[in-house]
């Protein structure tokens, strides 16, 4: 990754985009980050001194093209990173259409769209797109329907994208976290009637970490898929 790269990050506002954001405005990296709503643009800006902001609500991709049309994007961009997620657990016979449709906008057509709008930036400067999965996107277990089939989606979606875009020196990598420690993994802990113990789960620097490996890779390399297990 070049020196003063510019990234745009969705899911900067907690957990490992959060993490992964740090590290980036730390080393001096010029930062685009996603927000849902101008409240949450706010607070980005300030935890993130310099950081460029982009307005957009994930849960509805249909108005993303929208959104942006009204804002200015970036000229540049290095890498598009997909951190942004959400999960509600159930069994397949109580889920609702709405609870499906909301973890498929959020988790899958919105990547897609992003990916989309980003695409002509990232050809030009031969960039990254990484798409933080999860071990769901993997296997599905009960209860996980939706949210695994969402991942199972973005699978195919990196997949495809990185075949695409290959002749076009467009790096795609797959992060697939196990439970990692974030407010995500308290909210499912509270949905599966479990007590949360963030010390018994990955610490999302160190997913933030493999994440900037497969970014900082030079270019004769690079990382297709990743998988970052708990190592308790």
């Amino acid at each position: 990754m070049a020196d003063m790269a510019t990234h745009v990050i969705t899911g900067a506002g907690s957990g490992i985009g959060a993490a992964v954001a740090r590290r980036l405005h730390a080393r001096g990296d010029d930062l685009v980050l996603h927000a849902r709503d101008a409240g949450r643009a706010k607070e980005l800006a300030a935890a993130f001194p310099g950081a460029r902001t982009l307005v957009g609500d994930l849960a509805d991709p249909d108005r993303l093209s929208w959104a942006f049309s009204h804002q200015s994007l970036p000229d540049r961009v290095d890498s598009l990173l997909h951190i942004a997620g959400v999960v509600d657990l159930g069994p397949v016979g109580e889920l609702t259409p709405k609870t499906w449709h909301h973890q498929l906008n959020v988790n899958l057509v919105a990547p897609a769209e992003l990916t989309r709008h980003f695409l002509p930036q990232l050809r030009t400067t031969r960039g990254h797109v990484v798409f933080v999965n999860s071990g769901a996107g993997l296997r599905a277990s009960a209860d996980w329907s939706a949210y695994a089939a969402s991942k199972h989606g973005l699978k195919a979606l990196a997949d495809a994208l990185r075949h695409e875009e290959r002749g076009n020196g467009v790096r795609v990598t797959s992060v697939y976290p196990g439970r990692t420690a974030s407010p995500m993994q308290a909210k499912v802990h509270q949905q599966e009637g479990k007590e949360y113990d963030a010390a018994e789960w990955i610490d999302p620097e160190s997913v933030a970490t493999t994440i900037l490996l497969a970014l900082d890779l030079p270019r004769d390399a690079e990382v297709n898929d990743l998988t970052v297990r708990p190592g308790r």
